[in-house]
């Protein structure tokens, strides 16, 4: 199994739904499932096994989450394969379901079983023809650039009003704060929250430069422990997350300082949380899926080590996925965020070149994020890798992440 989450914001850049891809066979080792053989078992919903077997609290926070379905799915016994609420489940039709009686009718039954409906991949024209599926639809996603927002809001308005409008392919910033700007659509789907900035003046704020130094500190060879602890002894927050952290090592010792603290965690696990935990603090003012997206990037880094034949390099791999949007959280290019941190050549060569020993595997994560299932499925071949171990390595992530951050 390979599955992976995109997110669906508003327009404060706040995610109200997750889409799940999944998908169950590799096609490049079973090429017959390419030709019609591929609706086997078509009946099956991959997306809702994973919604089942992960819940919605670790997969989305607890919201609502698209699975995609097609002609043959849509009659599936799908409350048999879902186990979570269906108020919670929106379904994705997209246009190989027909506005024919047969389909409309279950379109209308699983309406009735309290999921939640949307559509996609919609032409203008059919939107008439549609008329009776779309009125049981509480989303329909539409592609910006080739639908006049402003005459689809009166039209929608007008037949559907209780319909919510979703852009997607919204690639760029600029897209996406023009959309909001028209205010035609109540949910954007797009790269756009995690493109690189190709330019800006904006200056690095006090209290990031701070982190930053802390940063330098403990990615140093042989950091000095006693030197980062005077850093963290700067930021009270740190100093609260550390003293936690901390307490719970040692429920039978009094700490007695912040130096006293950072030695009882030790350099190794210092480093990794002053990492994980700064980390966080740059993306404070920044939407809060740049921060699940670094964070999930990191640990599925560190997972996927050993698949790539890097087991003794996951430490750095974990560096490498957290500071893979340095860019983002410092308002800077990659190229400038990452000459204010110091980080190992092969961090840096990944992040700035795409090239070197690490970038494979940012490459393959990147493919993953966008569900680019043919590309993963070559790169699972080419690599030799097992598909079982890289969904597990990204469950895993996932995982971690709930524990991190709870919803």
């Amino acid at each position: 199994m390979l599955a992976t989450l995109i997110p669906l914001f508003d327009d404060k850049m706040t995610v109200c739904a997750y889409s799940v891809f999944a998908r169950k066979e590799n096609l490049f080792l079973n090429p017959e499932l390419m030709a019609g053989a591929r609706f086997d078992g078509a009946g099956t919903v991959h997306e809702l096994e994973v919604v089942s077997s992960m819940g919605v609290s670790t997969l989305t926070g607890g919201k609502e989450v698209f699975v995609p379905i097609n002609q043959f799915s849509l009659f599936a016994e799908i409350s048999l394969q879902c186990t979570v609420p269906a108020n919670k489940v929106v379904l994705l039709m997209d246009n190989s379901i027909q506005p024919t009686e047969e389909f409309v009718k279950r379109v209308r039954e699983l309406k009735e079983q309290g999921y939640k409906m949307a559509i996609r991949k919609l032409p203008i024209s059919s939107f008439e023809p549609y008329k009776e599926i779309i009125s049981k639809c509480d989303y329909i996603l539409l592609d910006h650039v080739k639908i006049d927002i402003s005459k689809a809001k009166i039209y929608f308005k007008k037949q559907y009003p209780a319909i919510k409008l979703c852009a997607v392919n919204v690639d760029t910033q600029e897209q996406y704060d023009e959309l909001v700007k028209d205010g035609g659509y109540d949910l954007y789907e797009g790269r756009f929250f995690r493109m690189p900035i190709t330019s800006t003046e904006t200056e690095v704020s006090p209290l990031k430069v701070n982190y930053i130094e802390l940063l330098n500190v403990v990615n140093a060879p042989d950091f000095d422990l006693t030197e980062a602890a005077d850093v963290i002894g700067k930021d009270p927050a740190l100093v609260i997350s550390l003293l936690e952290i901390v307490n719970r090592m040692a429920l039978n010792s009094e700490i007695t300082s912040i130096r006293h603290a950072a030695a009882m965690l030790g350099q190794k696990e210092l480093k990794r949380w002053i990492n994980t935990a700064v980390t966080k603090e740059l993306c404070a003012d920044k939407p809060s899926e740049l921060i699940r997206l670094v964070m999930i990037r990191a640990k599925f880094a560190e997972n996927l080590a050993s698949e790539f034949e890097m087991a003794m390099q996951a430490p750095e791999l974990f560096i490498m996925g957290l500071f893979s949007a340095l860019d983002r959280m410092l308002e800077k290019t990659m190229e400038e965020a990452l000459s204010m941190v110091q980080v190992s050549k092969n961090v840096k060569e990944a992040l700035l070149e795409n090239k070197g020993e690490f970038a494979p595997v940012l490459e393959f994560i990147r493919c993953y994020e966008d569900a680019d299932w043919t590309e993963v499925s070559r790169l699972l071949v080419l690599s030799k890798m097992d598909m079982d171990k890289i969904y597990e390595a990204y469950l895993g992530a996932l995982r971690w992440y709930r524990d991190l951050i709870p919803a």
